[in-house]
């Protein structure tokens, strides 16, 4: 069979897995070029990224100064083992000094940000000597056993109980849209911050708490200003770590190189991967501490993989930190995403479905509800894994009809382009919006 012949599609489906979710009727699209904010399918049909893939091309597709360090890498020094030094792995320690908060200055490298969780858990814990990890339910921290552990959503419910690990403790979300504790803020005086305290007081052998700074996939939720500040001094006046997942929420996405960046909050331990390279190379990082660094040099580091510190990985990485200064997209991340809000606030007043309108820099999300007054999801993830239909679903779809790639995520948009993204991009957003949201209006009740 020539590759003309071929069908791409078919063989994908029969032949790989696709990720979180049913195998039966996936017909994945065949994509054959990305450049910038767009990608091509093969019939040659444009569309606009939206949600720069799974919120992680933050430079946009095939930046040509990160294809060509990965070229350059590959001629230089493809790999070598992580027991041994070369220039690329020094190169990045000392530029990351340069971008991380002040304090994190020790890295470990792997090659995903679910693997950079796992490692974060093991360093807690051995550092602390003790085992409990304080985590949250509207979070995604990875697939392995102790990251999807940590994990709140419902992919963790597929690996118990054979795959979760024990200790993890699950702290009320900062929801404030739905607050779990069903007060208002600024009145409930963020008390879903003090109800941790609460449980701290309660429990005996905790090593850290975890948190996505900015929640991603479960709702783009935004805290108060009060909330990492205080969840940082709960933490740290108890002798436990906090963990920031900046999986998805670093490099720019914020308006801010990390998100934590935001509210001045200084980790003991940042996991970051996705825009590191903008996902041009499987790379995660993790930083830590001096003091947590310093505890490791007389008791075992116990971790460790063979792609550790890949250089094709690596190289990558610095030259996305040179681009996301070159083109100023931190502060341009700040600027497009007060326009791109905007345009969502205004989209919301033409379409009953919108129930929040919610995000910082270019992360946002549309919450979409079947009535403002109950404020209810259109789907929940228990109909995702009872395969009803899911009104997102419907609504990505049609946006794909209009040449638009949005993640959907049970009854929210996740709205994350590239930080490259101009006027006319968001204009081309906002448009397509305006047509597919009317699927959901349709089922509006109240």
């Amino acid at each position: 069979m020539s590759k003309a012949e071929r069908d791409v599609t078919e063989i994908t489906a029969k032949h790989t897995y696709g990720t979180w979710r049913f195998q039966r009727g996936w017909k994945p699209l065949h994509v054959t070029k990305a450049e910038g904010c767009y990608f091509w399918d093969k019939a040659g049909k444009r569309y606009l990224d939206l949600s720069a893939q799974l919120m992680c091309s933050n430079l946009g597709h095939q930046n040509p100064a990160v294809v060509e360090a990965i070229c350059k890498q590959a001629r230089d020094l493809a790999f070598i083992s992580p027991g041994f030094a070369c220039d690329v792995r020094a190169d990045l320690a000392l530029e990351l000094l340069t971008v991380m908060p002040k304090g994190l200055d020790k890295f470990f490298f792997t090659t995903s940000g679910t693997e950079a969780n796992e490692c974060a858990i093991k360093m807690a814990r051995a550092f602390t000597g003790k085992h409990k990890i304080i985590a949250r339910y509207a979070a995604y921290h990875g697939s392995t056993a102790g990251s999807i552990a940590l994990t709140g959503d419902y992919r963790r419910w597929f690996a118990e109980p054979a795959g979760a690990v024990e200790g993890v403790i699950r702290a009320p979300d900062m929801h404030c849209y739905r607050c779990p504790l069903k007060l208002e803020y600024p009145a409930c005086d963020v008390a879903c911050a003090d109800y941790m305290s609460y449980m701290l007081e309660n429990e005996a052998n905790v090593a850290a708490v975890i948190v996505e700074p900015v929640v991603g996939t479960n709702g783009v939720l935004v805290p108060p200003k009060e909330y990492l500040p205080r969840i940082a001094k709960i933490a740290k006046d108890r002798g436990i770590l906090l963990i920031a997942d900046e999986v998805m929420s670093g490099w720019g996405r914020t308006g801010q190189w990390f998100a934590v960046d935001n509210w001045g909050v200084i980790p003991d331990i940042l996991c970051t991967a996705k825009g590191v390279t903008s996902a041009m190379a499987p790379l995660g990082v993790v930083a830590t501490s001096r003091a947590i660094s310093d505890y490791f040099d007389d008791h075992m580091f116990a971790h460790g993989h063979t792609y550790e510190a890949h250089p094709l990985t690596l190289a990558p990485a610095l030259a996305a930190i040179a681009e996301y200064r070159r083109l100023g997209l931190i502060e341009r991340a700040r600027t497009q995403g007060d326009k791109l809000g905007a345009r969502l606030r205004e989209l919301a007043t033409r379409h009953p479905s919108i129930g929040e309108v919610r995000g910082i820099g270019l992360f946002w999300a549309l919450d979409l509800v079947k009535s403002h007054k109950t404020r209810e999801p259109f789907n929940t993830p228990f109909d995702k894994v009872s395969k009803k239909p899911m009104v997102i679903d419907a609504v990505t779809a049609e946006l794909m009809k209009l040449g638009v790639f949005c993640v959907g995520w049970m009854s929210h948009l996740v709205l994350a382009p590239p930080l490259i993204i101009d006027d006319a991009g968001l204009d081309e957003a906002i448009a397509a919006l305006d047509k597919a949201l009317a699927i959901a209006d349709a089922q509006v009740v109240g």
